[in-house]
């Protein structure tokens, strides 16, 4: 089978999108076609989470039904609810007596001055977005400006969702998809080179390759906006059987992929949250080297993803150029 370059290349993950232009907003909605072992890792000083405790590898549940990536802040984690319906709908959750409770996990970013029309009234549109998401979820989907990244921004460019996938030396597939609203930049600083550029594969995100010196201007830390605007939100998939420390560990590992393609990441602005998923369809035949090399795939394809969702992203009024607008490609 053809490889998408997806984390739908990881068997057992699908992916929708819904996004609504007039709120500059929107939700990524990653389904497990059976219930995944998940963990997560939070680094940045501002998060916007649902259920992340019950990730914990002491906690009770061994796997939940979906992840749910939103824009909105702390309103968009809402859309969790909405995802969480349309599984009900189709008898997925917890068993928990005659009755099942769909376990739904997610994180949001801020889009909240981006230019949309956010005077939505009592209630925020997430919940249906979320829902209306969860029911085109399938192997393909856009990326850039779509979904949870539809007004995502970064301090220079407009932002969007990524995502990239890889095979291990021992043949696990890793895949990693992102939501790009970071409080630093993507490229190195105003040029069109992507600090994720020794990781690209066959040109996806246009083959400048790094520049051959580092302008200092680019390594002085420059942040967008105030704590609580920002944030990268990420998941990691292999196909890979692991039990939830480990998934905790490849969480943990995976979010370097951040750090590499993000400058600054993991600061007081932002908040950094990587899922790890695990669908459980291949053995691992040496856990302590194997999750090591997941780990390092993994932050790999997360940076590729984060260069990915700002190389493909489509400008928004009210929001920075797009990198195509300013770099001409």
């Amino acid at each position: 089978m053809a490889r998408r370059n997806l984390i739908t290349d990881v068997a057992g993950i699908l992916v929708g999108h819904a996004d609504d232009p007039r709120l500059a907003s929107g939700v990524s909605v990653i389904i497990f076609e059976e219930p995944a072992v998940v963990a997560v890792d939070v680094r940045g000083g501002a998060p916007a989470t649902r259920d992340t405790d019950l990730l914990e590898p002491h906690r009770t549940v061994e796997r939940i039904d979906a992840v749910v990536l939103s824009g909105g802040s702390a309103f968009g984690l809402d859309a969790g609810a909405g995802a969480q319906a349309f599984l009900r709908e189709r008898g997925r959750g917890f068993a928990i007596g005659d009755v099942r409770v769909p376990l739904v996990c997610g994180a949001s970013l801020f889009d909240l001055l981006n230019g949309g029309d956010k005077n939505w009234g009592r209630f925020a549109p997430y919940r249906d977005l979320g829902y209306s998401a969860a029911t085109r979820a399938g192997k393909s989907f856009p990326l850039g400006t779509a979904g949870a990244g539809f007004g995502a921004t970064t301090i220079n460019l407009k932002g969007g969702v990524g995502s990239a996938s890889a095979v291990t030396r021992d043949g696990h597939t890793v895949g990693a998809f992102v939501a790009v609203n970071a409080c630093g930049s993507a490229n190195v600083g105003a040029g069109p080179h992507f600090w994720a550029a020794p990781f690209e594969v066959d040109g996806e995100f246009g083959g400048l390759g790094f520049p051959r010196a580092i302008p200092p201007a680019a390594l002085t830390p420059v942040a967008k906006g105030r704590p609580g605007e920002n944030t990268a939100i990420a998941i990691v998939a292999t196909d890979a059987d692991l039990s939830k420390a480990q998934a905790k560990e490849l969480a943990v590992i995976a979010q370097d992929g951040l750090a590499r393609a993000i400058y600054p990441a993991h600061t007081t602005l932002d908040g950094d949250t990587v899922f790890a998923a695990a669908t459980g369809r291949r053995r691992l035949a040496d856990a302590v080297n194997e999750i090591t090399e997941l780990g390092a795939i993994a932050a790999n394809t997360l940076a590729r993803a984060v260069a990915r969702g700002v190389f493909e992203a489509k400008s928004l009024p009210g929001c920075p150029p797009s990198w195509r607008e300013r770099h001409g490609k």
